[in-house]
């Protein structure tokens, strides 16, 4: 039986991003390619300018998505990440001596709308519900990167290093649509709790391995 009651609290929203489907190019084996995606967000909504964004049944109200066949629809309406992640990449891109790894990535970078202090992947099940603002959110899945996240990143093995940490960040379905904006406290409830985003992790790194 599902808990409903709060379970954590002292999460917060520091940041709303958006983004349109704009061309990006990507390599691969010795080969360049451009395509469309809709990966690159941008804060539109910050700590110190926290302007209200819509949260609609298919996302935030001026998102885009590309392929639709991987990104977006009722499943993966929202992408939230942490912002505790954001270190990490950083290091990992001064490691892989990217020519701007000096700055810092800014929230949005990873792609995801609701970046997220306070509330990790280890503290999330498939099927818990996150209030946030006046929008009702479910997780549904943690991400799985394809070859746009490395062009994104910049640098080739940016997917493999998602899949390999766990850090994958949730796509969210919208329960009910509302509005949110940075600052915003997050609420989890607890769903049936039989499936955790750190196992569904730990199943796709098993799967992976081999690969890399």
């Amino acid at each position: 039986m599902s808990d409903s009651r709060p379970w954590h609290a002292g999460a917060r929203v520091l940041a709303v991003s958006l983004g349109k489907a704009i061309p990006l190019v990507v390599a691969g084996a010795g080969t360049e390619a451009v395509v469309l995606s809709g990966i690159r967000k941008h804060p539109v909504s910050t700590l110190l300018h926290p302007i209200c964004v819509q949260v609609l049944a298919l996302g935030m109200a001026g998102d885009e998505q590309a392929d639709l066949t991987v990104h977006g629809g009722l499943d993966k309406a929202v992408y939230a990440y942490p912002a505790e992640h954001y270190p990490w990449w950083n290091a990992r891109r001064r490691a892989c001596s990217q020519p701007e790894s000096g700055q810092p990535l800014p929230y949005g970078a990873v792609g995801e709308n609701l970046t997220l202090e306070g509330l990790v992947e280890a503290d999330l099940w498939v099927g818990d519900l996150l209030r946030v603002g006046t929008a009702l959110l479910r997780v549904e899945s943690p991400r799985q990167p394809c070859y746009k996240f490395n062009a994104a990143l910049g640098y080739r093995h940016a997917v493999r290093d998602m899949v390999l940490s766990g850090y994958s960040g949730v796509y969210l379905s919208v329960v009910r649509p509302g509005s949110v904006r940075a600052g915003d406290a997050v609420i989890v409830q607890a769903g049936p709790r039989e499936l955790s985003i750190d196992s569904v992790n730990q199943w796709r790194r098993d799967g992976r391995r081999q690969l890399f």
